[in-house]
């Protein structure tokens, strides 16, 4: 398992992180580390922006922390592997917890997409960001996932690149050994995972998907799953077989 200070705290920010710099700290990050860690000046904790790696920083300012001195750098920044996580919305808490997994389980990519039975008409891209945020800065990651925007599936599958793999999770396919079938599999230009909304695919949209070029469709074993579930069932299958779980990227 990789050496993480899991013990001190860890704040993302939106800014530049060097040595000796100096970074302003906002007034949610101000009163989570005065007033929810009761951490004054001088404390120190880890920074990271997505770009620059993670850093040691210590707290500044006289009444409540304002700012961070950056003092050295922790870890080089790394990458995430070129894995999007493709899924209809799901609502409200059940969505936190789906998003939150996705990125632990090292997703790039966050992209809603709408199909005929989707659930959640409206999707709150700005929490999804902040679920990004939180779970990176409490799971020793270092680059921030990107959440696209809500598109209708024949938008997405339209648009997206025909030389990525496009790992269809269909309920209704005939059930084989997952792992034997990611296996088979040779992504090029990175993996699109797709998972769809409880009440399943319409047959014009499963249809419309297996005519996608580089597609593998998937089942995720015998029984039905809840939407958050297969996702996480679904990203440890390929992060395990084609992903960074192995040392190597995808």
């Amino acid at each position: 398992m990789p050496s993480h200070d899991f013990r001190g705290p860890r704040l993302f920010v939106d800014a530049p992180l060097a040595q000796d710099g100096r970074v302003e700290l906002d007034r949610d990050q101000s009163n989570y580390l005065g007033n929810v860690l009761r951490l004054a000046a001088g404390a120190e904790v880890l920074a990271f922006n997505g770009r620059d790696g993670e850093w040691q920083a210590a707290i500044e300012g006289r009444k409540r922390p304002d700012g961070l001195v950056i003092l050295q750098q922790t870890r080089p920044q790394d990458r995430l592997p070129d894995l999007a996580y493709v899924f209809a919305p799901l609502k409200h808490a059940r969505l936190d917890y789906m998003v939150q997994k996705a990125i632990e389980m090292g997703a790039a990519t966050l992209q809603p997409v709408l199909t005929r039975f989707t659930q959640a008409s409206r999707v709150n891209t700005e929490r999804m960001r902040a679920n990004v945020v939180e779970a990176a800065e409490q799971c020793g990651i270092l680059s921030i996932a990107t959440v696209a925007e809500p598109t209708p599936l024949e938008r997405f599958l339209s648009q997206r690149a025909a030389g990525r793999l496009l790992i269809f999770c269909d309920e209704a396919a005939e059930v084989e050994n997952p792992i034997q079938s990611l296996q088979g599999a040779r992504p090029a230009e990175g993996i699109d995972v797709l998972i769809g909304p409880e009440g399943g695919f319409a047959e014009e949209e499963r249809a419309l998907l297996l005519r996608q070029p580089k597609i593998l469709r998937l089942a995720l074993g015998p029984r039905i799953m809840r939407a958050d579930t297969a996702a996480v069932a679904a990203l440890a299958l390929v992060q395990a077989v084609l992903g960074d779980w192995g040392g190597k990227t995808a």
